[in-house]
């Protein structure tokens, strides 16, 4: 971009840098995060939470969580509680907030008119017309659309519609000094002057967000390097109002596996879609805490790693390509090493209509029987509806290769022996079907499949011994009877 580079040693020192002053700033780093609540919290979002949170932990101070509700239109309390429940969900506690913009409104306003009395902005009445023909003649001639400053020495009072712009500095550099990138420098000259009232009486986004962060003592601002672009103007407002300016920190981006910018195309962007689709947060959080932070080669860290090891100086300059494969290793990692109590209480929503989980006993062993074996918490439900079914539904090709005439005795043989095991555990499972095949002079082969078809009506599941211990005597007689029935019933 014309106006913006990167800071190198051989540059001049003579560019204005704006540095934090310190006189007036907290004792402790206050971070915060500030969605605007027009949806629900973005992946994005959620990482740009996540540093600011751990970077804060870190280093022993406090997060803050500020709603920029300014936009009235678009802003719902739907939304709000929408990015509250997600961050409650992640364990992105906030030590104060949250705290809501609109109700700063006339601070914002006491802050333009200060600045409009000491001559550091102006009313402007420049039609919306009149801007964009002038943004087309930029456009059209190669110059950068930038605001020509028609009203910027006139003088103008407030009249309907009117807005107030902030008078920028015409010379020099403003020097960001970021904590990830760099230092990247802006000349003054190419920075217009932005509006920080609207014609509605509503300050804009840039101004409040520098109200309200001077005022809450924000330290370090960790955001999207969307973001760059405003920054200087920023912090000429920071300096014009005789405030300290905080640290910056831009976060590159997320990208998609095709490297454009992440999308619904990509998949879910929502954090409680996550949830939703049986995602555990403690996966959520160390997968988005990996988009662009790294410590060597570690790839699972638990909460308190994270805040032991979490810096800013860890955190790459490229974009992070967002990878739902390695989300969903990391998922099946924390379901395989989670407590089944857990578990039970992640799954409460996630079972399908007519699962009856009122036996906790016995849907706790379900857990622990399918919780290695799947990738999410919805492939799991959806994985042990055989274990809950009244009557099993027999897969159509399982049926026909392995429920045939040829199996029955062996069937019937297996569960007029099932009262009698008197170790009914996966050992003594296996040692019972050990000698049953050397009695029968068969191979395990002969009876694995049919029984394994008898009992869940897959031919993929966990281990026979497994499901006959968690299915329980009972049940597994009944199954097996049953198949011998469908036997029957099909040779007739």
């Amino acid at each position: 971009m014309k106006g913006k580079r990167h800071l190198t040693n051989s540059e001049p020192q003579s560019y204005k840098s704006a540095k934090m002053k310190g006189n007036n700033m907290a004792d402790k780093i206050r971070t915060r995060f500030a969605p605007s609540p027009t949806g629900y919290l973005h992946i994005g979002g959620a990482r740009t939470a996540l540093f600011n949170w751990l970077f804060s932990r870190h280093n022993g101070g406090e997060f803050v969580l500020r709603i920029e509700d300014t936009d009235q239109q678009r802003s719902t309390e739907e939304s709000t509680k929408a990015i509250l429940d997600a961050m409650a969900w992640m364990g992105l506690n906030w030590d104060e907030g949250p705290h809501f913009q609109a109700q700063r409104v006339e601070l914002h306003r006491e802050m333009v008119q200060k600045l409009v009395q000491e001559g550091k902005a102006y009313y402007c009445t420049c039609t919306p017309e009149e801007l964009e023909s002038k943004r087309k003649e930029a456009f059209a001639t190669g110059k950068k659309p930038k605001y020509d400053g028609k009203c910027r020495d006139k003088g103008l009072k407030k009249t309907p519609g009117s807005v107030v712009r902030f008078r920028g500095i015409e010379t020099g550099v403003t020097i960001v000094e970021d904590l990830i990138k760099g230092n990247i420098i802006f000349n003054n000259d190419e920075l217009d002057d932005l509006i920080i009232e609207r014609g509605d009486g509503y300050p804009t986004y840039n101004f409040a967000v520098v109200i309200d962060d001077a005022m809450m003592n924000i330290t370090h601002v960790i955001r999207g390097d969307d973001h760059v672009n405003n920054t200087p103007r920023q912090i000429l407002m920071y300096q014009a109002l005789g405030f300290d300016v905080p640290q910056f920190a831009h976060v590159p981006m997320i990208l998609g596996a095709d490297k454009t910018r992440l999308s619904k195309r990509h998949g879910a962007t929502s954090v409680m879609a996550y949830k939703e689709m049986g995602f555990l947060p403690e996966a959520l959080v160390n997968y988005l805490v990996r988009l662009g932070w790294s410590h060597g080669d570690q790839e699972i860290f638990s909460f308190k790693e994270l805040i032991e090891l979490f810096d800013l100086s860890s955190v790459g300059k490229s974009p992070a390509v967002f990878n739902p494969e390695k989300l969903l290793w990391l998922n099946a990692h924390y379901i395989k090493e989670s407590k089944p109590e857990r578990l039970m209480e992640e799954m409460r929503p996630l079972w399908p209509a007519g699962i009856n989980t009122d036996d906790g006993a016995f849907t706790q062993k379900v857990i622990i029987d399918l919780q290695p074996r799947v990738k999410t918490l919805v492939e799991l439900a959806q994985t042990a509806d055989f274990y809950f079914a009244d009557q099993i539904r027999y897969e159509e090709q399982a049926a026909q290769k392995f429920l045939v005439p040829e199996v029955t005795g062996h069937l019937k043989a297996i569960a007029d022996e099932i009262p009698k095991v008197q170790n009914f555990s996966k050992e003594g499972i296996e040692a019972f079907l050990k000698n049953f095949i050397e009695e029968q002079k068969i191979k395990f082969k002969a009876i694995a499949q049919p029984l394994r078809v008898a009992l869940t009506g897959k031919t993929v599941s966990p281990g026979i011994d497994e499901v006959m211990v968690t299915l329980g005597r009972k049940r597994v007689t009944q199954r097996i009877n049953d198949a011998i029935a469908y036997i029957d019933r099909q040779t007739q």
